[in-house]
């Protein structure tokens, strides 16, 4: 069994992790910490990744999120992805990092998902919110992190 934990470098994704990274060891469970990094200047910049203005460069924001996690989660499995294609017509980032983590949670077989997220499960949803639509998925159990430690 697998528990992940998508991170973005908030800090309740932070505390997603490192709840995650408990409950994995309490339960001798593998963690797995999925950092989805679009190449989307404004996806990027709606995150607080790089500030208005600001070239945008995906392989230091990996390198950045890799460096956080070797502290919060040291034991975990760090895995990134990029979603291959820009947004098709109609969808949004959003929709492709949400399709990204469903993606990766079948995978690594994913049981248990922590995800931090302000609004998950709330109605309305902020366009940039993937909790929402992750914690309506029934193939995993989902432990969404409202406010960080």
């Amino acid at each position: 069994m697998t528990i992940l934990a998508p991170y973005d470098g908030s800090s309740l994704s932070e505390t997603a992790v490192r709840r995650a990274a408990e409950f994995g060891e309490f339960r001798d469970e593998a963690v797995v910490v999925l950092t989805v990094v679009p190449d989307d200047p404004g996806f990027a910049e709606r995150r607080g990744w790089i500030e208005e203005g600001e070239s945008y460069d995906p392989d230091a924001v990996e390198r950045r999120f890799r460096s956080e996690l070797d502290a919060i989660a040291p034991t975990a499995t760090v895995r990134t992805e990029r979603p291959a294609e820009p947004a098709a017509r109609g969808a949004t980032t959003r929709n492709d990092v949400t399709r990204t983590i469903r993606r990766v949670a079948a995978d690594v077989d994913a049981t248990v998902l922590f995800v931090g997220s302000e609004n998950a499960a709330q109605v309305p949803a902020p366009p940039d919110s993937v909790g929402t639509p992750i914690a309506g998925d029934a193939n995993y159990d989902v432990h969404i992190v409202r406010t960080a430690d």
